[in-house]
């Protein structure tokens, strides 16, 4: 489970157990959207700096791509065979990179959902 907070101070986005990613308002504390496809629970969340897309991560072994304004699903990232455990953006965001109980990061084209280049080498799985 995770909580981050949107660039603008605007909104919360929440992963859960349950298997969903909740978008709240900050301000006045009504849940927004609930996002769901995920089909276990969700361990990491992130939100791209503009504030247009939320990035999630799941024991499933799926990254989830979704637009934080509508709520709608964009596209799944599929690759790592273990559960993703830590979610990021790059600051252009352009990259979404993903760490996961494989011993691997992912990097991918946030456009495309393309992995672009996965990192090996770590003897553990990765937490965080």
């Amino acid at each position: 489970s995770s909580v981050c907070v949107t660039a603008d101070g605007k909104y919360i986005v929440s992963g859960s157990g349950d298997c969903s990613v909740k978008v709240w308002s900050l301000e006045s504390g009504e849940c927004l959207h609930t996002l769901t496809g995920h089909t276990e629970a969700v361990n990491c969340v992130c939100v791209t700096a503009d504030g247009r897309h939320i990035i999630s991560g799941s024991t499933d072994f799926s990254v989830r791509v979704w637009l934080l304004a509508s709520g709608e699903h964009v596209r799944t990232l599929i690759g790592h065979s273990r559960y993703v455990s830590s979610v990021c953006v790059t600051a252009d965001g352009k990259r979404v990179v993903s760490g996961a109980c494989d011993k691997t990061v992912r990097v991918w084209s946030l456009d495309s959902g393309e992995c672009v280049r996965t990192l090996s080498g770590h003897i553990g799985s990765l937490c965080s």
